[in-house]
């Protein structure tokens, strides 16, 4: 699913004092939903100077792939233009940014890819050339460790206007080790929380009954558990599966699971 939050932008250049990053630190490890986390970073991000954020990832890509679009979670604050233009056009699979994300890990500046324009594919251009129209145009993208080869996470920062790519190296050469941490830990503190993709929302029964199926419960049981017939539960079941644009129960069981929406209370 693709959430968006209003841009928090500071009228100056404001860098949080290493307390001040602790007990950004310390909030997002005690947040609770997702929007608190975005928004907790989004504040935080914008002290640095980077106002606007697109933070994506999956668990169903392959090496070969990112999976299908509907199966991931994008969040961001840029504005409905941008969003329509490079997000829900998917122009963004066509980014040099992303290409350099799936083979490295770490911190990288936009810089790479203007200084040297002649080693991008053609439809990779197009992207840099449609980022410039839209003022993005000076930045930094982190790719984050990934366990596996099916997982797949990257957010790129933007700097506010009137920074240049020097500018946002220089902030990157004093800050970029504080910076690169801080996203780290909302990665890993977004992919803890439930989340919901494109795909929209299992309702309680369904989530329900799938919990008892997590527990080794068969449709029989589950019937009499909840009262209910067994064709009721199947029904259930059934739905479930065309939710999550699965085949078996075993499928739609193990993506609840990935986006942590079972299992909860």
């Amino acid at each position: 699913m693709l959430r968006t939050m209003p841009s928090i932008s500071p009228p100056d250049h404001r860098v949080p004092a290493t307390g001040r990053i602790l007990d950004f630190l310390d909030a997002v490890a005690r947040a609770s939903a997702l929007e608190s986390v975005w928004e907790l970073h989004c504040a935080a991000m914008a002290s640095f100077g980077f106002d606007r954020l697109i933070y994506g990832y999956t668990r169903f890509g392959t090496k070969q792939s990112l999976g299908r679009f509907e199966d991931a979670l994008f969040l961001t604050n840029h504005d409905g233009a941008y969003i329509e233009g490079f997000l829900r056009s998917k122009m963004f699979l066509s980014s040099p940014v992303l290409r350099w994300g799936r083979s490295h890990e770490g911190a990288c500046s936009w810089g790479r890819f203007r200084r040297n324009p002649e080693a991008l594919l053609p439809e990779e251009r197009r992207v840099v050339a449609f980022n410039a129209s839209m003022q993005v145009v000076a930045g930094y993208s982190i790719s984050f460790p990934e366990p596996d080869s099916r997982t797949f996470g990257m957010i790129s920062l933007t700097g506010r206007d009137g920074l240049t790519q020097d500018d946002v190296d220089g902030i990157w050469d004093e800050h970029g080790r504080e910076i690169e941490a801080m996203n780290n830990m909302v990665n890993l503190k977004i992919r803890s929380l439930p989340h919901v993709t494109a795909r929209g929302v299992l309702s309680g029964r369904q989530l329900e009954v799938l919990e008892w199926v997590g527990q080794g419960k068969s449709n029989q049981d589950i019937a009499q558990i909840l009262g209910v017939s067994v064709a009721t539960v199947e029904k259930h079941l059934r739905l479930t599966r065309d939710r999550l644009g699965v085949e078996t129960t075993a499928q739609a069981l193990l993506k609840a699971s990935f986006m942590n929406q079972i299992f909860r209370l």
